[in-house]
């Protein structure tokens, strides 16, 4: 008998191959997918979240659960479409043109999805108008990633390619990334930042709401 709190536990640890076994276990006892997925994986990933915050986690631990909290997430993903069961949102996120970093953006993706978003990843080096198409198939909010403070100018242009394709009424951009701050997204008109993987879910969930 594999229990929710089994489960919880070894995303926290960021023990993959036990999150896989105690999510199939679960299934096969007949516990339903969205249980499992509210009930283990998503408060998993959030205490994850606090834990980082609070100094007690950092990156690499945070890396290593997350990858857990997707392996158990594989396996629960044809069941939770099957059941019909609703993502907290969809949000679009990429790391701008010129930049090819992503280990911050892959994070931030991990811990959206752990949070139930639908996450579209755009991937690095991403122009202007693919954050413009991301906005017109559905996204409602799109994330802007930037390591360099040479690229940063790129975050800046796509604002503005969206705001002369007339998309920005339709969605919510949040920025993030080491150089950048909460007066540089005021300054180029995002509505958001977020200093850290952990906080984007809580913002994004703020942009939806």
């Amino acid at each position: 008998m594999v229990g929710l709190e089994t489960i919880y536990k070894n995303v926290i640890a960021g023990q993959a191959q036990e999150v896989e076994q105690g999510v199939q276990g679960a299934l096969d006892q007949g516990i339903d997918a969205d249980v499992i997925l509210n009930e283990s994986l998503i408060p998993a990933m959030g205490e994850v979240g606090k834990r980082f915050e609070e100094g007690e986690f950092f990156v690499p631990e945070m890396l290593i659960s997350a990858r857990a909290m997707k392996a158990g997430l594989a396996i629960l993903k044809p069941y939770l479409i099957d059941s019909g069961v609703e993502s907290a949102g969809i949000v679009a996120i990429g790391t701008v043109q010129g930049d090819l970093h992503d280990i911050g953006k892959n994070l931030v993706a991990v811990m959206l999805e752990g949070a139930g978003f639908e996450v579209r990843d755009l991937g690095v080096d991403v122009p202007p108008e693919t954050f413009v198409d991301a906005a017109n198939e559905g996204a409602q909010v799109i994330g802007l990633s930037a390591l360099l403070t040479t690229t940063m100018p790129k975050m800046e242009q796509t604002i503005q390619a969206m705001r002369e394709a007339n998309v920005l009424n339709k969605v919510s951009v949040i920025i993030g990334g080491a150089p950048v701050t909460e007066s540089y997204a005021q300054q180029i008109g995002a509505d958001a930042f977020a200093p850290d993987a952990s906080s984007a879910t809580r913002v994004v969930r703020q942009l939806i709401e």
